[in-house]
């Protein structure tokens, strides 16, 4: 039987909380935190933190096309984070934690380009949208202690301040997609 999954890279801040909430996703069926879209070969976390290596936080996903789409991925993404902040998600700050589309297919370009159109035209946010959209560029998985975070660490001070309430605004928005 061929694979018939697709890889989407999708970076919304930190990748404790992206993570958190994707792996709950029907359809979605592996999410690997890691890094991308920057210089440095087989960057480690303290060095993207520096901010010197250009790469950005990032949950690679592997998705089932028959099972959810595209949009349907991305309408969850824009839900969990903020796409109208260059260079931040709440407290964190700095250009690892920008908001970053990374496509592996034409059509999941078009998808977001037309879906971050759309957004813009309807006046969905009150400020513009700084989303980039780029090819998947230099991805390296991040360590070992970050994948799965959430799940291992539920009652850790960020887990439940930051992750928990994406988790909880995605079951409500989303309860149809919720595995």
């Amino acid at each position: 039987m061929p694979d018939t999954l697709q890889t989407l890279t999708l970076g919304g801040g930190c990748f404790w909380c992206t993570e958190a909430v994707f792996v709950k996703v029907r359809g979605v069926e592996d999410v690997q935190s890691g890094y991308c879209n920057g210089q440095t070969v087989r960057p480690s976390y303290e060095q993207v933190c520096s901010g010197a290596t250009g790469h950005n936080e990032v949950v690679k996903l592997r998705y089932d096309p028959a099972q959810i789409s595209v949009r349907e991925i991305l309408e969850v993404f824009f839900l969990i984070h903020d796409p109208t902040t260059l260079n931040r998600q709440g407290h964190d700050s700095g250009t690892q934690y920008r908001s970053g589309i990374y496509f592996s297919t034409p059509e999941q370009q078009t998808v977001a380009q037309a879906l971050l159109q759309e957004m813009t035209d309807s006046g969905v946010y009150d400020r513009p949208l700084v989303t980039e959209v780029l090819p998947l560029a230099n991805y390296w998985p991040a360590e070992d202690y970050h994948q799965d975070f959430f799940a291992r660490n539920p009652n850790q001070g960020y887990c439940q301040a930051v992750a928990a309430p994406k988790v909880a605004k995605f079951r409500k928005t989303f309860a149809r997609l919720v595995k």
